[in-house]
């Protein structure tokens, strides 16, 4: 994922920014709790095309965050 791109990306659901796990290949939105898959380098960035997150999950991404 270009970093560029992760700057200007926000959330399409809570307009916040977006963490990028690599290995899972998907962005994260700790706010909404949703993970959006990234597909062959294009973030599909569609609600109904997201994954709810676990409130372990969301605590993960959070403390990497931090």
């Amino acid at each position: 994922m270009d970093p560029k791109l992760l700057e200007i990306l926000v959330c399409p659901v809570s307009k916040t920014k977006l963490i990028f796990d690599k290995s899972a290949q998907e962005l994260i939105s700790t706010a909404a709790n949703l993970a959006f898959p990234v597909r062959d380098g294009i973030p599909i960035l569609l609600e109904d095309e997201a994954r709810q997150l676990s409130a372990e999950e969301v605590e993960s991404y959070r403390k990497q965050k931090s």
